[in-house]
This record gives C-alpha cells, sequence and structure tokens, in this order.
C-alpha cells in the first residue's frame, strides 16, 4: 500500500498533465478560428473557447494573447505552471516512477520553460501547443510501457481520467449551457474561471466542428456518424460514447476501474465511497439518452457531472490520501 504523500504526488501528476494537454488543444482550436478574422469579429465556438480557457474575446479593444494561456507562470492554471507542478510532484516520488518517465517529464519543463524564454515564439502559437500535447501523449505512453500497473499506475488512471470527464463535460457545458456569465470555478480541480462574456449566438455546423476538434473527436465522430454534424450526434458522442477515449462515459468507466483496483490494493474500506460515487457517474451515463438530455436541461445535466467529479474526487482526497490514521492499523 502506497504512503498517502506517494498517492497524492502520483494522484496530481495525470491530473496536471491531462489538464495541460486539455488547454493546449483549445488554444489549437481557437488560434485557427482567429486566422483570417478579423479582432472584433468571432464565431460562438471562439467566443465559448475563450471562455473555456478564462480570456476574454468580447471587448475588442484589448488584444488576447493566446500564449498566455499556455506560458504564463504567475496564472496557477497556465499549461507552464501545470507542466511544472506536474514535474514537482514527479520528484517527490521520483522512486515510484520509471527513469523513462521521469527524464520524458523533465524534457517537457525544460521544453516549456525553453518556450516562455523564446520571443521568436510570440506568434506560434500552432507549433508551441502541439509540442505541450505531443509532449503529454508520450509520458502517457511511455507510462503505460515502462511502469508497472500496479497500485501507483492506477492513481495515474484515477487522476488521468477523472480530470479528462470533468474537462469534456465543463467544455460541453460552456458550448451548450444557457448562462455562460453564471458560472462557478471547480473548487476540486482548480479550473479556470470563466471570463465574462455575452452569449454567444447558437451553434451551427462550424461552431460544432470545432467543438469535436476541441475532444480531438472530429475523425472518431464521422467514422461513427459519417461526416453528417448535427447537435444532438455531438453531444451524444461527447457524452455517451462507450468506447471514445474523450468521451465523458469512456472515462468515466476508466476512473471506476482504477477506483474498484485501488480499493483491492488497499483491503480497507475507507475508499469505498469513491468507489460508489464512480459507480453511479458511470451507471448514470451507460443508461443515459441523448434525447432525455437535450429535452430536459442539457445544462444542469453536465453540471450534475461535473458535480459528481468534484465528489469523486473528494472522496478520493478523503479515503486515499488524508484518511484518520485509525483507519489504517489493523483491526
Amino acid at each position: 500500500m502506497l504512503l498517502s504523500r506517494v498517492a497524492d504526488a502520483v494522484y496530481w501528476i495525470s491530473r496536471y498533465l491531462e489538464r495541460a494537454e486539455h488547454t493546449a488543444r483549445l488554444v489549437d482550436v481557437a488560434a485557427d478560428l482567429r486566422l483570417g478574422r478579423p479582432a472584433t469579429a468571432g464565431t460562438g465556438a471562439l467566443e465559448r473557447l475563450y471562455v473555456s480557457l478564462g480570456l476574454k474575446a468580447s471587448d475588442p479593444a484589448v488584444p488576447v494573447n493566446l500564449l498566455d494561456a499556455l506560458l504564463d507562470s504567475t496564472n496557477r492554471n497556465s499549461i507552464a505552471s501545470c507542466v511544472s507542478s506536474a514535474r514537482e510532484n514527479a520528484r517527490q516520488v521520483r522512486e515510484e516512477i520509471s527513469t523513462d518517465m521521469w527524464e520524458q517529464i523533465n524534457a517537457l519543463y525544460l521544453r516549456v520553460r525553453h518556450m516562455w524564454d523564446d520571443p521568436a515564439l510570440a506568434g506560434r502559437t500552432h507549433y508551441v501547443s502541439r509540442s505541450i500535447i505531443e509532449g503529454v501523449h508520450l509520458f502517457c505512453g511511455i507510462t503505460d510501457a515502462t511502469m508497472s500497473h500496479g497500485e501507483g499506475w492506477q492513481y495515474l488512471q484515477a487522476g488521468r481520467f477523472l480530470e479528462r470527464a470533468e474537462g469534456t463535460a465543463t467544455l460541453l457545458d460552456t458550448f451548450l449551457g444557457d448562462d455562460l456569465e453564471n458560472d462557478v470555478e471547480s473548487p476540486a480541480a482548480g479550473r479556470l474561471p470563466r471570463a465574462q462574456a455575452r452569449m454567444p449566438p447558437p451553434l451551427d455546423q462550424a461552431d460544432l466542428v470545432a467543438l469535436l476538434r476541441s475532444c480531438s473527436a472530429l475523425e472518431g465522430y464521422c467514422r461513427h456518424y459519417t461526416a453528417d454534424v448535427r447537435q444532438e450526434r455531438v453531444i451524444e458522442f461527447l457524452l455517451l460514447n462507450a468506447e471514445f477515449p474523450r468521451s465523458v462515459r469512456f472515462s468515466a468507466s476508466r476512473v471506476e476501474g482504477a477506483l474498484r483496483a485501488l480499493a483491492r490494493h488497499g483491503g480497507r474500506s475507507v475508499g469505498g465511497r469513491a468507489e460508489r460515487l464512480s459507480g453511479r457517474l458511470r451507471a448514470s451515463l451507460d443508461y443515459a439518452q441523448v434525447d432525455e438530455v437535450l429535452s430536459d436541461d442539457p445544462h444542469a445535466y453536465l453540471a450534475g457531472v461535473e458535480r459528481q467529479c468534484v465528489q469523486i474526487h473528494a472522496a478520493v482526497h478523503q479515503g486515499y490520501i488524508s484518511y484518520p490514521i485509525e483507519s489504517a492499523l489493523p483491526a
């Protein structure tokens, strides 16, 4: 059984890196949407992406530097801060991860520092975001190939897919929510707060394509539904598809599997609440129907998914990290 300090650090390595990769993809898509458009113009998708990143797109007098969301080390939610925090957690548990994992996360950290110091990269948002995405993907592949798939690996899986489930649900909520001005920051994940912005226009096909691209889902969607992009199908694919690795349902299933494995490793009942909550979330997504979600209140449904992710995070922390010492002692 891992020490709670080690479990906490390993869990947050994957959460921070998943958040960095998610933000890099949003920045990459937002940069493409800005190409060929005047500063005062925008699409619903572009405004929603700015809102997701915590940036203001509604004020044309203030130019928005997308690289701030990537490399501003003074912002704790920037990619630079996330990568730095992930590396610091990896350094603290160097004995728990493989040498290849440490070398990759350290290389990614040094690459981000070099980008921050290089003024020539100011206009190369696509290059910067793709470098970060590829660096995180490489770390995930190295992890699966070189780390024993035991307790530490399960904490990595739980953190990665819980962050992914919440991130995808939040992005869907941003695109479909009725009120972008009254959102609150997630207390567990510490996400970027949504900027105060006017309500973007209704989604059109270009906006839906941008949403799919923000989740690396455009090709997967087209293979599943053909190139006929419809709003209800996009929501169903990103929310309820059981096979696409960035859907909320797929992520929730992986979280449940990881927490179930951790419960077996720990041999303590205190972690059972996290397992029950993750199973409840997974079951609700397994039996949900997209027409029911859309006919009722999609904003409330997605907010409920986000809330359940926060509850699972709190249960993981309480059950495996900040648990009372008495619960770990033999009976």
